[in-house]
């Protein structure tokens, strides 16, 4: 059995996906990260980054065994697996590559535009153009690799999919009315909207995104103070000291 430490975000949606695709047996526990849950003591000891997603599976004969970072979780449910990431080789390395990409580019750059574009309030304009013109240019970059291959990381779905997937609806139902090259549909973006369909067609995928929908946002229910805790503003913002 599996523990999934959950809230709404899509780098939990990656886990979720992954975890229907293998048919792990898995239980989700929410952590309302809006009221903090995640700097609580028993939260820091399974990770010390005090972000969700986090998994401990309890299956290991050495006993239970905590792992944090989503890219690292898909990559452990894998080799657990032995499903979804070439076991060697640049077929395996190609799939690692793109994981990378979101991990390191695509997610943490959506992130910004989301501050910027929903929680940072005016007189930021120039960050916001500057994380919307890098994003969409990072959505070009998929389409591109989408033209070249039907999926991200070759010709099998892998964890690079369960990976980006994820941002791609969850800022197309967001925003995608508003921006029109984040609309996963978009006709601006062909072959991203070909891919997505592929991916959203398999049963796996279905069940873990119904499986996710069930988690409830505790932002509703945020107060100033939360907002203000989570991205590090008011009285949580570091100030320097001293000459």
């Amino acid at each position: 059995m599996i523990d999934l430490y959950a809230s709404t975000t899509p780098n939990v949606m990656k886990i979720v996906l992954m975890l229907e695709e293998t048919e792990l047996a898995y239980t989700l526990k929410p952590v309302n990260v809006w009221k903090g849950e995640q700097f609580a003591d028993g939260f820091v000891a399974l990770n010390p980054n005090s972000k969700v997603p986090v998994i401990v599976d309890h299956d290991p004969p050495e006993g239970p065994y905590a792992v944090f970072e989503s890219a690292a979780i898909l990559i452990y449910l894998a080799d657990k697996t032995g499903q979804f990431l070439p076991a060697s080789g640049r077929v395996r390395y190609d799939v690692i590559q793109w994981l990378i990409f979101q991990a390191a580019n695509f997610g943490p750059i959506q992130g910004q535009f989301n501050h910027f574009t929903s929680y940072s309030g005016p007189g930021h304009d120039y960050a916001l153009s500057r994380y919307t013109t890098e994003l969409r240019r990072q959505y070009d970059v998929l389409e591109r690799r989408l033209g070249q291959v039907p999926y991200l990381g070759g010709d099998a779905f892998s964890i690079a999919d369960m990976a980006v997937l994820p941002w791609v609806l969850v800022q197309s139902n967001r925003l995608g009315a508003t921006v029109p090259f984040l609309d996963h549909k978009s006709d601006a973006h062909p072959n991203i909207a070909a891919w997505a369909k592929r991916c959203e067609q398999r049963p796996g995928m279905q069940r873990g995104l119904a499986a996710h929908a069930t988690l409830k946002s505790g932002l509703p229910s945020a107060t100033p103070d939360d907002l203000d805790r989570i991205f590090g503003r008011g009285q949580y913002a570091y100030r320097a000291t001293g000459t």
